[in-house]
């Protein structure tokens, strides 16, 4: 209770005991302590909150410790500032996040990759704008699901549009544009296409939760004995991409297949015959690439069973990337049909799938994977050429100018600072390469021999001089290893 006439707190505020003996604490550790007014109120006493964490064994403790402590080195949100590869404004907006020079080129070389292997792979590339009306979302049965999330609507010439929270209902419309048979499909539809979700201020978080995001987005139109081959192309597509960013299935990331429930009419379309055959197409898929995958109720999408990708963030914890979906709902929605081999109407199931999932979001995932310290390929900035004075800037001038006209993406640091300062600024940036100019470098250009450079890594190996075409050769055959 509350002595009034002292103003002193006297109050039992955690009633127990919890346990009958300490000695059952074997491993403790206090991680901080902060301060709280009683009831929130600053007329009232100060009270200590004291947070602590325990385990039963010391080694469990040490991970844990150890974990945290990494957790803290890899949050992408400081090394995203560090690195400067995006900021916020309150005057843009909240989960709003915009990419500077070096994020944005983080995000092409992902872009590009993913394009290119997916053209490769019989996608056809489109683009569809970022709103339509909101009766096509009424139309596909997002609107009564997705309402919440979705920003309000806009009047323009007597028609009520909306910024797209998701991309299926225009390819739709494309696929619909004209007649198809039973030889075009499977139809695969692709597009690098903005998004729009309203998130709770509470739950943005860096770039792993936005309000909006660029997805790397398709949809499959297929025969329904197509489906198995189909979603299989999809997993291997999507292990594909995750090894050249260096994740490892059943490591950093592996499979959740998730169901629906029969007895929810309200959150699931109702056809149990549909839900079974789609369920058990998706598990006969995983378990027949083996995969590591593990089951969870009551996480489908309305219109189908889905397989997520569910990827480990820097504190262990799982979540879900992105999705392959089987939908046996939306080609009645929108009277999607195709001519059999017979000359009539058929109806196609659609298989909706992200191959790279969300850029924001893979971003994050990325910052944190590789702590900032990108692989070359994928490095904004791979080589930073550093002239030990002033005395050397044309020289350093000309091998930025080849690094560049070789695609090799290059920065010239001519400040006036000495060496050590230059290293320093471009290991901080994590940056792969650095070439030093200085007088013995520089000889050859005077001699009009072959151009040479001193290399340094960003790990402080010294790989010593060498010629400048020797070096972009070996570049271009690290980068053409992933590309």
């Amino acid at each position: 209770m509350v002595d009034k006439s002292e103003n002193v707190l006297d109050l039992d505020l955690c009633s127990g005991p919890h346990l009958d003996w300490v000695n059952k604490i074997k491993a403790f550790k206090l991680l901080n302590i902060a301060g709280a007014y009683w009831h929130g109120d600053e007329k009232n006493k100060m009270l200590t909150r004291i947070y602590g964490t325990s385990f039963y064994k010391k080694e469990e403790l040490e991970k844990y410790l150890w974990q945290l402590e990494e957790a803290k080195k890899r949050d992408h949100r400081k090394l995203g500032k560090d690195l400067d590869l995006f900021v916020f404004s309150d005057l843009v907006g909240k989960g709003l996040p915009m990419l500077t020079e070096k994020g944005a080129t983080l995000k092409r070389v992902l872009e590009r990759f993913i394009v290119d292997e997916e053209i490769k792979r019989g996608y056809l590339h489109v683009v569809t704008p970022p709103l339509a009306k909101i009766d096509l979302y009424k139309t596909s049965g997002h609107y009564p699901y997705y309402k919440d999330t979705m920003y309000p609507t806009m009047i323009v010439d007597d028609e009520e549009l909306i910024l797209r929270p998701m991309t299926c209902p225009h390819h739709f419309m494309l696929y619909k544009s004209k007649p198809r048979s039973y030889k075009d499909l499977p139809v695969r539809l692709a597009e690098i296409s903005p998004q729009f979700r309203y998130e709770k201020s509470g739950e943005l978080s860096g770039l792993i939760r936005v309000r909006m995001f660029m997805l790397a987005d398709a949809h499959i139109v297929s025969r329904r004995s197509q489906a198995s081959n189909e979603i299989k192309k999809v997993l291997e597509l999507i292990d594909f991409v995750n090894e050249k960013l260096g994740l490892v299935k059943g490591t950093d990331y592996r499979y959740r297949l998730s169901l629906g429930d029969r007895e929810d009419s309200k959150k699931y379309y109702k056809d149990d015959i549909a839900w079974e055959e789609a369920e058990g197409i998706l598990r006969s898929v995983l378990n027949e690439i083996k995969a590591p995958y593990y089951e969870a109720k009551n996480e489908a999408a309305f219109y189908g069973p889905k397989i997520d990708v569910q990827m480990k963030n820097v504190n262990a914890k799982e979540e879900t990337a992105f999705t392959v979906q089987y939908d046996f709902v939306m080609p009645k929605r929108f009277e999607l049909t195709y001519i059999n081999e017979k000359g009539k109407q058929e109806e196609p199931i659609v298989i909706h799938r992200a191959s790279l999932g969300c850029f924001e979001r893979t971003i994050a995932f990325l910052i944190e994977h590789f702590k900032g310290a990108f692989p070359l390929w994928l490095s904004p900035i791979q080589v930073a050429v550093l002239p030990i004075s002033n005395k050397f800037e044309s020289y350093a001038e000309e091998i930025y100018s080849k690094l560049m006209e070789n695609n090799i993406r290059a920065v010239k640091n001519i400040e006036n600072e000495t060496i050590g300062k230059k290293i320093r600024a471009s290991t901080l940036q994590k940056i792969p390469y650095m070439v030093i100019i200085g007088e013995r470098e520089s000889e050859s250009n005077h001699s009009g021999k072959v151009l040479n450079v001193s290399i340094r890594t960003r790990e402080g190996k010294d790989l010593g001089l060498q010629p400048l075409n020797i070096f972009i050769n070996n570049l271009k055959e690290q980068i053409g290893k992933f590309l």
